[in-house]
């Protein structure tokens, strides 16, 4: 029976009814916070992409770049030092655009997480995602990446040298009449990933999809607000760039590369995850998840990043969470620095590169950190590197 058939008097009817309604609220509380834990219980033990991406993630963060590609010339100077280090397989963790597919498919791990604070680049990697899925070999990959139409020949093309496949798309021109469809057929790809997107979401992936296709092989890395520098290098410099040995080692440079990556895109095991590195659960979650698929990490690229986390006071957090990850002596830690700022060279900087890659043992940051032996960030890239 409800409560107004109760014959109640009238003093008590309308505290009778406040309790009755705060009773319902309290019960779509308790269901509210039901559905959530149980939402949370469901979210620890789906092991889908879209579940996995959710579980590490943290919110987005700011960065005054849409980082479309890297900046770092050396890029591939660390892939010798890796290489000499005996460091491979295992798990990869990294920042950033498509370098990191270099770095994997040199090191061949068993598992991948690009962790960036901006969701930006996390969609961008669900775009390369579905480029990967599009394609048939490297040229058809780069013709789609740039908007340029693919010719009907291009089974023939699989095992090009990368120069050739290089001049072949810069002399193709945007495809006019098939680039909108080339950019929504990859956004539906995006969407299928599981992965929620926004109205937002989908204006970025056509935004960054434009960037490329006007630009091309001639795109560098820019900042908000500011010109690209005259050293940055164009998209098809760092395709074509050469290890310390003088190896082509981008994952474009060969078809066994390029395809070693695509099979991981295949089996959902490049993860993209937003979060920063100084941050209190992203980093820590992939230690985590990377224990419980009983992997030690490789190696983690980390770029420039350390700079910012030292001058904004997260570097000890970053620090504490690079000590938790599971390593041996091999994993290794790869960073870059843009050492103008300090008014010297680092001395490991080559003739004809901005930046300087430099490699150091998991161990070996972890000891020095917990011993606090660095007084300043000059002192970090200067000190236990290769």
């Amino acid at each position: 029976m409800g409560i107004g058939a109760q014959r109640t008097p009238p003093a008590w009817g309308a505290q009778l009814a406040a309790l009755a309604l705060m009773a319902v609220f309290g019960a779509g509380l308790g269901r509210g916070f039901a559905t959530r834990t149980a939402q949370a219980a469901r979210l620890q033990t789906d092991t889908s992409f879209a579940a996995v991406i959710a579980r590490l993630s943290e919110e987005s963060g700011y960065f005054d770049s849409d980082n479309l590609i890297s900046n770092e010339s050396s890029y591939l100077h660390a892939v010798s030092k890796l290489r000499t280090l005996g460091t491979s397989g295992g798990a990869y963790i990294g920042v950033g655009p498509d370098q990191n597919f270099s770095y994997i498919a040199a090191l061949r791990p068993g598992v991948a997480f690009i962790l960036d604070i901006r969701r930006e680049n996390l969609l961008l990697h669900l775009f390369y995602k579905a480029l990967f899925q599009r394609s048939r070999n490297r040229l058809e990959y780069l013709l789609l990446w740039m908007g340029r139409p693919v010719p009907a020949d291009i089974a023939a093309w699989s095992d090009s040298s990368i120069e050739a496949i290089v001049a072949r798309v810069d002399s193709s021109r945007p495809d006019s009449h098939g680039t909108g469809a080339t950019t929504d057929s990859l956004i539906a790809l995006v969407e299928s990933y599981g992965v929620p997107l926004s109205d937002t979401d989908r204006a970025t992936l056509r935004r960054f999809h434009q960037a490329f296709i006007g630009e091309g092989l001639d795109i560098r890395y820019t900042s908000i607000g500011r010109a690209p520098r005259p050293y940055y290098p164009t998209l098809r410099r760092l395709i074509l760039e050469r290890d310390l040995e003088g190896k082509q080692s981008n994952y474009l440079a060969s078809r066994q590369a390029w395809e070693y990556v695509k099979w991981m895109q295949a089996e959902d095991r490049i993860i993209p995850v937003t979060g920063d590195l100084g941050g209190t659960h992203a980093l820590r979650a992939i230690g985590q998840e990377i224990a419980a698929r009983g992997q030690l990490v490789s190696a983690f690229y980390v770029s420039n990043v350390e700079m910012y986390l030292w001058r904004d006071g997260g570097f000890d957090r970053y620090a504490q969470s690079v000590s938790e990850l599971p390593r041996d002596s091999r994993s290794a830690l790869v960073r870059s620095v843009f050492s103008g700022g300090f008014g010297v060279p680092h001395r490991q900087q080559l003739q004809g590169h901005a930046s300087t890659q430099l490699v150091q043992t998991l161990e070996d940051f972890t000891e020095r950190w917990q011993q606090r032996r660095w007084r300043s960030y000059w002192d970090l890239v200067t000190q236990g590197n290769r």
